[in-house]
């Protein structure tokens, strides 16, 4: 299994995210990802910088990680021809060291545009259209498409990468792995479910494809000082206890404010590992292998709390989780 950091954009500033990666990389993860928001889940965490700035200058500030967005919304606040653009001059300024991560969004940032927020089935759609374009537009020469949903007419990327950008989709359920299995690359999901696992390599089989990555998230507060890290979590993390399917459907801080208001620490310390014992973050972890995961992405909560986890990893949490992995 390879291990991967998260670039967490709702708790940092770009400036900061940059000098992250770089200390990432040096902390010997293979990957690293970022989020891409418009606005944080909670006040308390405080920033949204542009993802697509800063990873032009992490592009920059790293030689060797694979560099991913986790994930983007190509549906409404980003036509997806210019996700496609973005993508290629992304995968130009790494060297080919990125994949794209693509969702069907979350209504807290996409409702900025002003256009309202679909049901998910027509997000769905609205994502199957967006893949279609991208993978045309990777495909080299004029495209031109008209769906349902999105129009594109003659756009071509002057500046394609020698190594076709990968796509990865977030999936969540048996519908949205039968529509993107087979026209993707990777899957993307932050549950531990196997069946996710074997439903998309079934379907790619079906179709003729070998079996791909299948890339998770692991969310941990590490800190020497436990009950700090439980504090930590319940502060910034809390949003995480609605579920997907709830949470995408929240428009700002204040909904999710009020959507977590009755979850408490004792709530967030059974369902995250808090503090400094690298056993607790392997057990956490281990969900995601069994299942069947390829890859997983650690998020360390708390913006100002980056430093201590890397060497952490780097001296004990990472040597941890590759030889349980083994």
């Amino acid at each position: 299994m390879r291990f991967g950091y998260t670039l967490l954009t709702e708790q940092a500033g770009p400036r900061q995210l940059v000098a992250d990666a770089a200390a990432g990389e040096h902390a010997g993860f293979d990957f690293e990802v970022m989020s891409d928001h418009y606005s944080p889940w909670l006040d308390e965490q405080g920033h949204a910088p542009y993802a697509w700035s800063t990873l032009g200058a992490v592009t920059q500030s790293t030689e060797r990680v694979e560099l991913m967005t986790f994930v983007t919304c190509p549906i409404m606040r980003y036509h997806p021809a210019v996700v496609a653009q973005k993508a290629a001059t992304v995968q130009l300024l790494s060297g080919g060291r990125f994949l794209l991560g693509l969702g069907a969004g979350e209504n807290l940032n996409e409702h900025v545009t002003g256009r309202g927020w679909p049901p998910a089935n027509v997000r769905h759609e609205m994502l199957g259209e967006a893949l279609q374009i991208i993978n045309g537009l990777f495909d080299g020469g004029y495209t031109n498409y008209a769906g349902e949903h999105f129009r594109v007419d003659s756009a071509k990327l002057w500046d394609l990468p020698e190594r076709r950008v990968p796509v990865g989709v977030a999936v969540s359920g048996a519908q949205s792995v039968g529509r993107f299995a087979p026209v993707s690359d990777a899957l993307i999901a932050v549950e531990p479910d196997g069946r996710l696992c074997s439903q998309w390599d079934t379907e790619r089989s079906d179709a003729g494809l070998e079996t791909s990555r299948k890339i998770g998230q692991l969310p941990v507060c590490w800190d020497q000082d436990k009950k700090a890290a439980v504090r930590r979590a319940h502060e910034q993390f809390r949003w995480f206890a609605g579920g997907w399917k709830v949470n995408a459907e929240l428009p700002g801080t204040s909904a999710f404010a009020g959507a977590t208001q009755f979850v408490s620490e004792d709530d967030v310390e059974g369902a995250l590992a808090c503090g400094s014992d690298p056993q607790a973050v392997v057990e956490a972890a281990r969900p995601f292998w069994e299942a069947g995961f390829t890859d997983l992405a650690l998020v360390q909560i708390g913006g100002d709390h980056q430093a201590e986890f890397l060497d952490a990893a780097k001296r004990t949490l990472l040597p941890a989780l590759r030889e349980a992995a083994s």
